[in-house]
This record gives structure tokens, C-alpha cells and sequence, in this order.
């Protein structure tokens, strides 16, 4: 059964381009993780990426990137199949991106059930994250991060 699920929309203070490239190399990505604060391993490419964290293993490629609006990235490795899509629109503020996540994963009933909120709380935080560390702010991190 596939869930579906949409992010907030985030106000990102970078122009569509720019955080449209930002995202475009999944290198990018492997530079985001918190070598000091994550026991992870990470392997990418410009088109894939492979995380290890306590024994899951979970990959990711670039199924379509359409320049400046959205990258779609699939699971290639993964407890669970997912598609998942990046957007980003031009704003009605100026150089601002209106950004947002939609997620489709294939879950069981069980899954959904305890999954589905945490889901929906995770890409909501990530979009958060974002705006947050566009405007210079740190983003929150969730409880007990770092310990």
C-alpha cells in the first residue's frame, strides 16, 4: 500500500537555482552528515547515495531532475521502496524558494500506523531545517541529537 505524504511549505532565502543546485550532487548530501555525531557509513556519487546506520542500510538515486523546479530521487537499497520529490518554486518574496517534499512509501497497514506520523514530522522538520539554516539560524535538532 503506498502512503502518501506533503511537507509544509518553506520560505527558503536562496533562489530556486541555487538551492536547486545545492541538491542536485548527492556528494552534497554526504557532506551534510555529522561525521562526529552520526556513526555512519556514506558513500556517493554525483546520481547515488548509500547510508549505513546501526546496521540499516538505505540508497537513493536520481530517477529525474528538472532544472530549477524539482529533483526525484528513488530508494535503490532500503527496508522500505520509496519515491521520493524536491520542489522548488520561485516565491512571491524575491530571491526566495518556495520548497517543499512529497513522499510516497510503500507500507504495510502495521507500517503506517507507527510510521506515518513520524514520517509526516520528519520532512515537515527537514524543511524547517532548511529555512532555518538559510536565514542563518541553527535548526532544531531532535531531542538527545549528539549524546
Amino acid at each position: 500500500m503506498t502512503a502518501h505524504y506533503t511537507s509544509k511549505h518553506g520560505q527558503v532565502a536562496k533562489r530556486p537555482e541555487e538551492l536547486y543546485m545545492a541538491f542536485t550532487d548527492l556528494r552534497n548530501f554526504a557532506q551534510m552528515i555529522p561525521q562526529d555525531k552520526v556513526q555512519a557509513e556514506v558513500t556517493a556519487d554525483f546520481d547515488t547515495l548509500t547510508v549505513t546506520v546501526q546496521g540499516f542500510r538505505i540508497g537513493v538515486r536520481v530517477d529525474d531532475r528538472q532544472p530549477y523546479r524539482l529533483i526525484r530521487l528513488g530508494s535503490t537499497e532500503s527496508p522500505v521502496e520509496f519515491v521520493g520529490v524536491l520542489h522548488f518554486e520561485p516565491s512571491a518574496l524575491p530571491d526566495r524558494t518556495d520548497f517543499w517534499v512529497d513522499l510516497d512509501a510503500n507500507l504495510n497497514f502495521m507500517m503506517k500506523t507507527m510510521l506515518g506520523g513520524k514520517i509526516q514530522q520528519a520532512i515537515d522538520k527537514m524543511v524547517d531545517g532548511l529555512v532555518d539554516a538559510s536565514e542563518g539560524r541553527m535548526p532544531q535538532m531532535p531531542d538527545g541529537w549528539g549524546r
